[in-house]
């Protein structure tokens, strides 16, 4: 077995091959282990939770192109080490990256995975050797101080209106693919809010194959609705699970449904449940949804109205669990004093990550300004989010008085700072114009001018 000393060294080396796939330092003339040219087009979504490292990944090796994930180890052999051939969620893996090529890792088709070889100079260790307690921190933190007020209050504005399109955006693509249905579109938003991120996008998928028109054939049958929800997320198998009832219930439910409209289920291991608090499991957020969809879904011209606002959306969202979910984290799963409803933090994540995105969109698309500006007005009247990301800029000396310049931060941080992107980031820009006039200083007077920054 390992020491722990040498298991601390690789997991610190995979970080550092996960760094030179994500920013693209291996250079072009990548080549698979048997000698086929590798173009990366897309190198793919870091992925911090369970799964390959890299997701949506677009490649394109020996002239074909080819869509999936990358996995990343120091050693090929490492695949076999984390057990990775017993977790379907690594069948998609279309390219393994590795420091050393001890081994090759079956396809499950009779082939190997397409492997590449990286290898870098010394020099380059100790250099990240020397940045490794930085690798995930903002580079400019210890240097916000030295901003003027206006420029932080101005560009946290620009980035606020930034996000919005960018959520906004989402939801209008989401409208043009369901055939410019806006309840379905709604719903659709819904579903990915109510996965909070780690099942977001599972949950919008499977909103997107069961309209809300199919669920108010059966709106009024709390347990069709969570059989056709919860079947068509993969979730359901009668042959586990033998001696739960309602599960068995459901089991059965779905496959009549399922024959009736000729559905497809999604694949389980799509759904994330490690990393998840057991009340925010996938199976009670779908729980959640169904209670959404009982007596027929019409969010929609509710959270249009112009009378809408924060205490009526928290009333909107009052849906409660009852029966079996009020004793059950999981099927088969029991529980005791599990949550029926959802928290008020909740709620306040979905006013900011559904309610104000899809005013914003649905004003959009309607050139009604009035309903797009009430969208942007609800974020600057809700509490900022409190994670990670907002405390560390907190500490950095940047305020967060609202959710506007908290989704602000969330903006600069994954759209700037993971993308290195200082020279389009005004924060940089102003930094380095500092920089330039202090050197300017130097030059023309033999000293520092102290005092001096713009």
């Amino acid at each position: 077995m390992p020491s722990a000393s040498f298991s601390i060294f690789l997991q610190v080396m995979e970080m550092l091959y996960q760094y030179i796939w994500k920013y693209g330092l291996a250079g072009t003339d990548l080549r698979t282990i048997d000698g086929r040219r590798i173009e990366v087009l897309r190198p793919g979504r870091h992925n911090s939770d369970a799964g390959p490292d890299f997701t949506g990944a677009r490649l394109r090796i020996d002239g074909v192109e080819w869509g999936g994930n990358v996995e990343v180890h120091v050693r090929a052999s490492d695949w076999f080490r984390h057990h990775h051939e017993e977790d379907t969620a690594y069948s998609n893996v279309i390219l393994h990256v590795v420091g050393i090529s001890d081994t090759r890792v079956p396809d499950g088709r009779g082939s190997h995975i397409p492997q590449t070889l990286i290898t870098f100079p010394e020099s380059f260790i100790r250099l990240y050797g020397r940045l490794a307690e930085k690798i995930k921190a903002v580079t400019c933190e210890d240097m916000l101080g030295a901003l003027p007020p206006l420029v932080v209050s101005d560009w946290l504005g620009t980035l606020t209106v930034e996000r919005m399109q960018v959520k906004a955006r989402r939801i209008t693509d989401t409208y043009e693919l369901l055939g410019h249905d806006w309840e379905w579109t709604c719903f659709a938003a819904l579903a990915r809010a109510l996965g909070f991120g780690l099942n977001s996008e599972p949950l919008e998928m499977l909103a997107r194959m069961v309209p809300p028109r199919l669920l108010s054939k059966h709106s009024d049958n709390m347990q069709q609705l969570e059989a056709l929800l919860m079947g068509q997320a993969g979730l359901l198998d009668p042959a586990v699970n033998i001696y739960d009832t309602y599960y068995q219930n459901l089991c059965r439910e779905y496959m009549f449904l399922s024959r009736k409209y000729q559905l497809r289920p999604m694949r389980r291991d799509m759904w994330k449940f490690s990393r998840t608090r057991p009340q925010n499991f996938p199976t009670r957020r779908i729980a959640i949804l169904a209670r959404a969809a009982a007596d027929g879904f019409s969010l929609l011209s509710r959270i249009t109205s112009r009378s809408f606002g924060e205490e009526e959306a928290r009333e909107l969202f009052g849906w409660h669990l009852d029966g079996y979910w009020l004793e059950h984290f999981d099927f088969g799963v029991p529980g005791t004093r599990l949550p029926s409803a959802l928290s008020r933090n909740n709620i306040d994540l979905l006013l900011i990550n559904f309610v104000a995105p899809l005013l914003y969109a649905y004003g959009t698309v309607r050139s009604d300004p009035e309903v797009a500006e009430r969208g942007l007005d609800l974020w600057y009247g809700l509490d900022a989010e409190n994670n990670g990301i907002i405390r560390q800029w907190r500490a950095a000396g940047l305020p967060a008085a609202c959710a506007a310049d908290s989704q602000a931060m969330l903006q600069l941080r994954n759209e700037y700072c993971e993308r290195h992107r200082c020279l389009e980031c005004r924060f940089g820009h102003a930094l380095l114009r500092r920089e330039s006039r202090a050197v300017k200083s130097v030059y023309m007077t033999g000293k520092p001018q102290e005092g001096v920054l713009f």
